[in-house]
């Protein structure tokens, strides 16, 4: 992984990844010990989409071990409205940073800048393609909250069409096993052939598709909540049409496992109600926390960074 630019998961083995989920549980509890591991590095980011939440986050893992930040949040505010390509500006930032995180609207576009770029280059989320980061939260917020990411029943409900947090995390989950994934949507919004192949060609993993959360929300041992984007749609009156068509109340998790796990990569905006955020199975917001962790475990192990004290030849237990 050292060097290495990280577009997607798919090229890292979930071997890797467990051992990415057990350095952030141990940076958890370690963070003075690790406060100082990426000193002397500097990040840059390079946000041409706004986001303020992943940007923030990433930003915060490189400070928090003892790095420094560079970069734009935005177009408008790069040369990018003077024409300039995305081979050219992240070849010029590589000049100035060992490490670059860059959302981009575009899909390929993290690609592009991975084989452009003269330092490792992880994809902070480029159009409905693949948010890698985003899956490292969620696996750990499950992880914590079940001890395992396999043998569960994950929910996925709202837009999988544009949603993707939801075809990275299924795509990943499928490569660890044994999950039975709902995919509660409108017509309109429903998941991408591609992916549910990826679960059809996963000899463990099933997949049932459904319209009404409330009929299957008992079912779920997670469930994963998420936003009808409007900057995804052309037609206002389609968002408008579909924007209010699931919103988890304290009713609907009546319904629901007293262990479910609530999960949302957010921003949120009226698709899970204020009142269960009060309720001990919403999770979005350890989601976040755990995000950030995961973001430390992954600056730091790409750029080849150890952690102070953690044992990197210790063996992982799945």
């Amino acid at each position: 992984m050292v060097g290495s630019s990280v577009v997607t998961l798919d090229n890292i083995p979930t071997s890797e990844i467990r051992v990415l989920l057990d350095k952030a549980q141990y940076i958890d509890s370690h963070r003075k010990e690790v406060a100082n591991t990426c000193n002397g590095r500097v990040l840059a980011t390079l946000f041409y989409e706004p986001s303020t939440r992943t940007r923030l986050s990433f930003e915060t893992a490189m400070l928090r071990l003892g790095g420094k930040v560079i970069g734009f949040a935005g177009a408008q505010l790069s040369s990018a409205t003077k024409g300039e390509t995305i081979h050219d500006t992240v070849k010029v930032v590589s000049q100035y940073a060992d490490l670059i995180a860059m959302r981009h609207p575009k899909e390929g576009a993290a690609l592009v800048a991975a084989h452009s770029s003269d330092v490792p280059v992880i994809n902070a989320g480029d159009g409905g393609h693949m948010h890698p980061t985003q899956t490292l939260a969620d696996l750990s917020t499950i992880q914590a909250r079940f001890g395992r990411v396999t043998d569960l029943t994950v929910g996925l409900c709202g837009d999988l069409t544009f949603g993707r947090t939801v075809h990275s995390l299924i795509t990943t989950l499928c490569r660890f096993g044994n999950v039975r994934f709902v995919l509660i949507s409108p017509d309109e919004l429903k998941t991408p052939q591609y992916v549910l192949d990826c679960i059809d060609q996963s000899s463990t993993c099933s997949y049932v598709e459904a319209k009404d959360l409330s009929a299957v929300i008992g079912d779920l041992d997670v469930l994963y909540m998420t936003r009808v984007q409007q900057e995804r749609f052309f037609n206002e009156d389609d968002y408008l049409r579909l924007r209010d068509t699931y919103i988890l109340d304290a009713g609907k998790m009546k319904l629901a496992k007293p262990t479910m796990a609530v999960l949302h990569p957010l921003p949120r905006v009226n698709e899970i109600a204020k009142e269960v955020d009060d309720d001990p199975r919403a999770a979005y917001f350890e989601q976040v926390r755990r995000g950030m962790l995961m973001r430390m475990a992954l600056e730091s192990s790409v750029l080849g960074d150890k952690l102070p004290g953690y044992d990197e030849n210790k063996e992982v237990l799945a």
